[in-house]
């Protein structure tokens, strides 16, 4: 069976056409609805690569790629609040401990859906979240610059370093509760959609049996490294979504043609490098793709503006969107390597 053809890349596309694609502008300008969650539980796109066993699909890595292109060239604060729920699904999919077989069903089935609170983590020396051994469990202290999902997710998976530069990751419900407060919703430049809030950690507890995951700190980065390196499905989702704006503009026929071949290649080159065997080597030709995979989403969105003329100032404007976005998807999980790639990139 083609990518193309998995059932899991049918029903992506038709939620794309049907419900995504047609309501980005309005939910640009306001909130994901539940309704949008609702839709992407019933369809099995949240357990893409979960165990079959517990209810996943347990697609190609090749399926759960295209999956993130199309939703993302839908409605990529939809598509943004749903991707945080892959990562921890993934971690219980792996560990061994108590916390899997409570919640790795309802998370690979739908039921559940949940949001990640460990970026900070890429922080390190720095330890924006504090984790201490308490009363059987894990007192957390500090503050989560960035959490995507609230009021729409159900459970995260919060992590905190030790004083021996040990990170834990943990489940908890993702609502108010002691010793946890969220910030009001932030306003962004893009993607204020996705209900992105800070939060603020005073205390909060989580029992032993939440754990997932105690590993080091050093450990931790080997294995994030290769998520930060690779281009993003969601980069090219979001270039493509501007060249089919480009399509509709006879003048614009030959720009759409030439980028869309470049993009092909850079996608291609890209993927091949994601099935590396070793996620963790040939990070400099990752750094190059990504890069350059940057370049062609910000020229294709920029083309799709031009395109458009006057009509891309006006805030419902799917081409402004799509630049906003493309902005956003620039710094999204970004880290200092990546950060310093880029700007060389850049600089020439």
């Amino acid at each position: 069976m083609t990518v193309a053809a998995h059932p899991l890349v049918v029903r992506a596309r038709l939620l794309a056409d049907e419900l995504l694609a047609p309501n980005a502008e309005r939910v640009d300008q306001e909130e994901v609805p539940a309704s949008h969650i609702e839709a992407i539980r019933r369809s099995g796109l949240l357990g893409v690569s979960a165990p079959k066993e517990y209810g996943g699909a347990e697609a190609p890595a090749g399926v759960a790629r295209e999956t993130a292109e199309i939703l993302a060239g839908a409605c990529c604060s939809t598509w943004f609040v749903v991707t945080q729920h892959h990562t921890p699904v993934k971690l219980l999919a792996s560990s061994d401990q108590p916390v899997r077989e409570r919640l790795l069903r309802p998370l690979a089935s739908g039921e559940l859906l949940a949001g990640i609170a460990f970026a900070h983590v890429r922080a390190f020396p720095r330890v924006p979240v504090r984790a201490v051994p308490e009363r059987g469990g894990w007192r957390f202290d500090g503050v989560v610059p960035w959490y995507t999902g609230w009021g729409l997710n159900d459970m995260m998976l919060l992590a905190g370093v030790t004083d021996a530069a040990e990170v834990v990751f943990a489940f908890g419900e993702a609502r108010e509760q002691p010793g946890l407060r969220p910030s009001p919703p932030m306003r962004l430049a893009a993607l204020t959609a996705a209900r992105t809030v800070s939060l603020r950690l005073d205390g909060m507890w989580l029992p032993g049996e939440a754990v997932v995951l105690r590993t080091p700190q050093d450990r931790f980065a080997l294995v994030d490294r290769p998520r930060n390196t690779n281009a993003s499905p969601a980069v090219f989702g979001v270039a493509y979504a501007a060249l089919a704006l480009l399509d509709e503009v006879p003048d614009a026929a030959d720009a759409a043609r030439a980028l869309r071949t470049r993009l092909d290649e850079v996608r291609g080159q890209a993927y091949a490098l994601w099935d590396h065997p070793v996620p963790h080597e040939r990070i400099e030709e990752r750094l190059a793709l990504k890069t350059r995979a940057f370049d062609l989403m910000r020229a294709a969105t920029t083309a799709a503006i031009v395109a458009g003329g006057g009509r891309s100032l006006d805030r419902a404007s799917r081409a402004q969107r799509l630049a906003r976005e493309a902005m956003f998807l620039l710094v999204q999980g970004q880290t200092s390597e990546v950060r310093r790639a880029h700007l060389d990139h850049l600089a020439g």
